[in-house]
């Protein structure tokens, strides 16, 4: 069953009324109803359309948080052939809030991580809702240290609230584990390549998602800080999350505009959960294009292009 958000109400009465026509039009009754379906199916499609291209970023935030929306596993199964995940930091234990790897993409070997969200209440517990704690952190530095060693490229799919924060983590070296993880990626010789598939979350994304090229679905958000967090912060009102939203600046958009992501994923009508297929396609052409674009270079290069990228941002404002 398709869930809606709130904004959604208006297209979710006119297939409402598309289902109930298609009800009676099996029921034999004879009504001839046809022609009623596809007028209501054509204004329902316009009315996602006009709505999606309008989104506010409060909006967008909902959209990259909607629990239908396609998660790694699904990315994973849709982009990659002989996905062979690996399992924990050997120091602590391991942590399914981020999985990673190696697989095909393509046809050519690539180390692939990301965070898990978990698309059921079990798996989401699984997962901790894609909220890593040090040693998933510790995992994928280890997973990038072997990917560096054989020259392989990275994806990373990015999809986190945030790094978890609680009492254990910190206790156990959250900060320190982020920024090993970071460093990693900053060290790679091989390109990489992130993807901010819904959420991109503060330490928690960047430490997989310092890459060469980084890029966006197009309805996903990617922040220092949840909306609701900043509100807390500046306003000691949650209520007021969506003016936090609007001021931050996290929508695919705005990042484009001030160079921090370098592309946006275009998504079909109605967001990535609507048609995860069509969205995996198009995420897997871009990042297809994002690697060509890095081919050829050596380590070096590779290193000084992705440290060039990050000591640009903000420059050019």
């Amino acid at each position: 069953m398709r869930s809606y958000l709130d904004f959604e109400k208006p297209v979710a009465e006119l297939e409402a009324k598309v289902e109930e026509l298609r009800a009676l039009s099996s029921s034999g009754d004879g009504v001839a109803i046809t022609d009623e379906v596809v007028k209501l199916e054509g204004k329902a499609r316009d009315a996602l359309v006009a709505l999606y291209a309008n989104l506010t970023p409060w909006q967008k935030t909902l959209v990259a948080r909607h629990p239908q929306r396609p998660h790694f596993a699904d990315f994973a199964r849709g982009l990659f052939e002989d996905f062979t995940p690996l399992a924990g930091d050997r120091k602590f234990g391991e942590d399914e809030a981020i999985i990673g790897g190696f697989a095909r993409f393509r046809g050519e070997a690539v180390c692939v991580l990301g965070h898990e969200k978990g698309s059921s209440t079990e798996t989401r517990i699984r997962h901790n809702f894609g909220m890593a704690r040090p040693e998933g952190y510790r995992k994928a530095a280890r997973i990038m240290e072997l990917a560096d060693r054989f020259g392989v490229p990275m994806i990373s799919l990015v999809d986190t609230a945030g790094a978890y924060p609680g009492i254990g983590a910190e206790e156990r070296g959250q900060a320190e584990a982020i920024a090993r993880s970071t460093d990693a990626c900053l060290a790679l010789s091989a390109p990489n390549v992130a993807l901010i598939i819904g959420e991109g979350g503060s330490g928690g994304a960047i430490a997989i998602a310092t890459a060469n090229k980084v890029l966006m679905m197009e309805h996903a958000i990617y922040s220092v800080i949840s909306p609701e967090g900043a509100a807390s912060i500046l306003w000691r009102d949650t209520a007021k999350a969506q003016d936090a939203a609007t001021n931050m600046k996290i929508t695919a958009q705005d990042l484009l505009r001030f160079g921090v992501i370098d592309g946006i994923v275009k998504e079909p009508a109605g967001g990535a959960h609507r048609d995860p297929d069509a969205a995996i396609a198009a995420a897997g052409d871009a990042i297809a294009d994002a690697l060509s674009s890095l081919a050829g270079l050596d380590g070096p290069q590779v290193r000084k292009a992705r440290r060039d990228k990050f000591l640009a941002i903000g420059r050019s404002l």
